[in-house]
């Protein structure tokens, strides 16, 4: 092989390798395009997510019912023997929606009731599960009748006034939407007796709740209602 052909072939090598470093840097890139994608579709998708956790996080924290006075009622005293002590048959409280709260369906509130004879399970009254008992709504303030007539109540301004009312016995008609001893909508026959305590968790559609603990005064005798 003379010079000219022994020059003629380092050219000839040396074109392949530079056109096999081509190929390796051209697959190089096309990696490296894949791998960008991938990472922006996941940061994309990541931030999204984060988005919707801290709004859901957001809506547990503020949509709240805000308790602003709890009041119970004594039962008939027709029906509560001499030697028996005074109980209370119905507890109000009134509510409105926690500030930075969206709008508060009523439909789906849910309330769980906890004393020493257990636990109960409370849904609205126009809610048929089968629950332990239910609660009726009356608004007290309710400019756009948001609450008070509509066939899906909702509270959706912080100056809403609105009483929920639990029957838990026979009460004195103050209030309460249900006197019937027989009814399904008492949580308990005997309702609370002087000194009882209770709690009631309240639920908003959203998941985020509320409690409120009751105190029976140790007296209520010459007492038609209390505050709780």
């Amino acid at each position: 092989m003379n010079e000219e052909q022994k020059d003629e072939l380092k050219e000839r090598l040396r074109a392949q390798v530079g056109i096999g470093t081509l190929i390796v840097f051209i697959a190089m890139v096309l990696v490296a395009a894949i791998a960008a994608g991938v990472l922006i579709n996941t940061a994309g998708f990541l931030q999204s997510k984060s988005e919707q956790t801290g709004q859901q996080a957001g809506e547990q924290v503020t949509n709240r019912l805000q308790v602003l006075q709890v009041s119970g009622e004594k039962t008939s005293t027709s029906i509560t023997p001499p030697d028996e002590p005074e109980r209370i048959g119905s507890v109000t409280m009134v509510v409105t929606k926690a500030p930075g709260a969206e709008d508060i369906a009523m439909r789906g509130i849910t309330m769980q009731w906890v004393d020493n004879d257990g636990t109960y399970d409370i849904v609205h009254e126009e809610e048929y599960n089968d629950q332990d008992g239910k609660f009726a709504q009356e608004a007290i303030k309710d400019e756009d009748n948001s609450v008070r007539n509509s066939d899906s109540p909702v509270i959706n301004s912080p100056d809403d006034r609105i009483n929920l009312v639990i029957d838990i016995g026979e009460s004195d008609d103050l209030g309460a939407y249900n006197d019937d001893p027989d009814s399904e909508d008492l949580i308990r026959d005997s309702g609370l007796e002087e000194g009882e305590t209770a709690s009631i968790r309240i639920t908003t559609a959203s998941g985020t709740a509320s409690t409120v603990q009751l105190v029976v005064p140790e007296s209520l005798s010459g007492k038609t209602a209390v505050r709780l």
